[in-house]
């Protein structure tokens, strides 16, 4: 005789949902191991477009990155404040590269030892605080560890027109040509739009985006800290 379900008891309504959640939890598990690899292949290519781009190479495809990445970057060393190569990062996407940022410490800095034209380039991440979250940016430097070659910034959830700038082509050009030290000390610095004095060492905030400026300002200092030692032995 078959039996009658009672849909109205406790027990049914608990069984329902939680064979519904079980469903639901393993059709998310599926999609998301199917969609992982290429999730990690667009975070993959994203990260070397933002390298390049320190490197004034920009607007360059998915296609055309992995080609320009192998091209230009020699290797992806490890090294910490000290100035010590931990990891010398010859197969130029395996060490250093695989370092995230929450990862990133005074004993663990990625070093990008790159190859532009004739001329050697080193490309130092950096990640810092922005007004409603985490900013971040690379910046290449020339052979003597001292000019700004180029510089990529980027954000979480900045201002929409404000904070958001700092991710555009202008406020990142500004940087190029400016002496990161001086007598060995930091020199870098992004002030308050405006108010630049010094054309050598200082870069002109994005307007009315105080905050997001001084994050940027504040990141830098303490990343040229943390590579003074490496970027000096290259002397």
């Amino acid at each position: 005789i078959a039996m009658k379900l009672n849909t109205n008891s406790n027990a049914y309504t608990i069984t329902y949902a939680t064979v519904v959640v079980v469903i639901v939890a393993f059709l998310l598990a599926f999609a998301y191991a199917g969609l992982k690899e290429r999730s990690d292949s667009n975070e993959r290519i994203d990260k070397k477009q933002q390298i390049l781009a320190a490197l004034n190479i920009r607007n360059v495809d998915k296609v055309q990155t992995e080609d320009r990445y192998k091209e230009v970057v020699m290797a992806d060393e490890i090294v910490n404040a000290r100035g010590q190569v931990l990891k010398q990062g010859a197969q130029k996407d395996q060490d250093g590269f695989k370092v995230d940022r929450k990862s990133m410490s005074s004993e663990c800095l990625p070093v990008y030892v790159c190859r532009v034209g004739n001329e050697t380039k080193y490309v130092i991440p950096m990640v810092g605080k922005g007004l409603w979250g985490s900013i971040w940016g690379f910046v290449a430097l020339n052979a003597d560890g001292q000019t700004i070659y180029g510089a990529y910034f980027s954000h979480e959830s900045e201002t929409a027109g404000l904070g958001s700038l700092i991710k555009e082509e202008p406020f990142q050009k500004e940087f190029q040509g400016k002496k990161a030290y001086l007598n060995g000390t930091p020199a870098l610095k992004v002030v308050k739009s405006g108010t630049v004095k010094d054309a050598n060492t200082e870069c002109d905030g994005v307007t009315g985006a105080t905050l997001t400026s001084k994050g940027v300002n504040d990141m830098i200092h303490e990343y040229l800290k943390n590579y003074q030692a490496y970027l000096a032995s290259l002397k």
